[in-house]
């Protein structure tokens, strides 16, 4: 009996939806350790520049590990499968639709409305959001009749006036306060804002990332002040022109029909940055707050990195390239899977 031509389509149709299926098998995933909080979280990391790539998953683990959350770290992925930092181009991010909670570090995004319907209903329904430095500026779509245009950090409509990053985080993009890669960033506690849950147990707060100026809002719950330093050493001496700046705060953003959801903003969360345990407990503890979790929160938890890391220097182009997220499956597994290679300038 022969194959009709149709038979013959079906049968190419089914491979390539195997083949393309093959390169997103599944999600990065790590299952809460006992005792589980039964409390599901999804990590997106898709910047640039600021090895978000490396950030969010090893936050993952510490929040799967030794709190107990189940967390699900998404990537931005190419047409290989593999780890492409900025990418529009998010797979299973419909595991947001069942999510108790949300840790975003992205940068000028412009995912595909398939994609993006998903953070649209998350943020409807007033879902909590933990967003990280150019989370700020977490969508840039170039087409005004993209269904999500309105995500811009830069939308000048009065229905979502400056995109998700104002409407949500507090804050759309603004400017860099002092000179990035050279100049790095001293944060202290707001005296009278010390005993705020997500500032339990947090002290001496250095970061490798440059200051990000800072709009002040009426709604903001300022915690921290950041100063910009004269040098990338802890001990550096404070940047005499640039007085501190507001950099993180809390804040409600409103949802659909009357809904408003819980945000925690840094400015901050560079590869290098959570190598500080100060700073690295705050981002745990502000997770526990954005659930409404605080009293759960304490001063002494353990916050050690799980498996090996040894974050990348944070630059435009140096993420390493040719990883997997099947590579950072288990919570042994080196974050990054490998160093960057360095660029014809010699910079990575």
């Amino acid at each position: 009996m022969k194959t009709s031509n149709y038979s013959y389509l079906a049968i190419l149709v089914l491979t390539l939806i195997s083949s393309a299926s093959s390169l997103f098998a599944k999600p990065l995933h790590y299952a809460a350790s006992e005792p589980a909080k039964n409390v599901k979280l999804v990590l997106i990391a898709d910047d640039h520049e600021y090895r978000s790539e490396e950030t969010i998953p090893a936050l993952a683990r510490i929040l799967a590990k030794h709190h107990g959350f189940d967390c699900t770290v998404l990537f931005g992925i190419d047409d290989k499968g593999e780890i492409e930092a900025g990418k529009s181009n998010i797979p299973y991010i419909e595991t947001l639709d069942n999510a108790d909670g949300l840790v975003i570090f992205a940068r000028f995004l412009a995912l595909p409305p398939e994609q993006m319907k998903h953070i649209d209903a998350y943020l409807k329904r007033g879902g909590p959001v933990v967003g990280l430095r150019t989370s700020t500026h977490a969508f840039n779509y170039k087409d005004k009749n993209d269904p999500y245009y309105k995500y811009h950090f830069r939308y000048d409509g009065d229905d979502y006036k400056a995109g998700f990053g104002h409407q949500v985080l507090g804050q759309s993009w603004v400017g860099h306060y002092g000179k990035n890669h050279q100049q790095s960033t001293r944060i202290t506690i707001i005296p009278e804002k010390a005993k705020h849950p997500i500032l339990r147990g947090v002290k001496d707060i250095h970061v490798q990332a440059g200051g990000y100026n800072a709009e002040e809002q009426s709604d903001w719950n300022i915690l921290t002040m950041a100063q910009p330093l004269m040098s990338m050493k802890v001990d550096g001496e404070p940047d005499a022109s640039k007085p501190p700046m507001a950099s993180e705060w809390t804040r409600e953003y409103q949802g659909e029909n009357g809904v408003k959801g819980r945000a925690f903003t840094s400015l901050y969360g560079a590869s290098e940055d959570i190598l500080n345990d100060g700073y690295r407990r705050m981002i745990i503890n502000a997770v526990y707050w954005s659930l409404g979790l605080e009293d759960q929160i304490k001063a002494d938890s353990y916050i050690a990195f799980v498996g090996p890391y040894k974050p990348n220097t944070f630059s435009g182009k140096g993420y390493a390239k040719g990883i997997k997220p099947s590579a950072y499956e288990g919570f042994e597994s080196p974050i990054p899977a490998h160093a960057a290679k360095e660029a014809k300038n010699g910079k990575k």
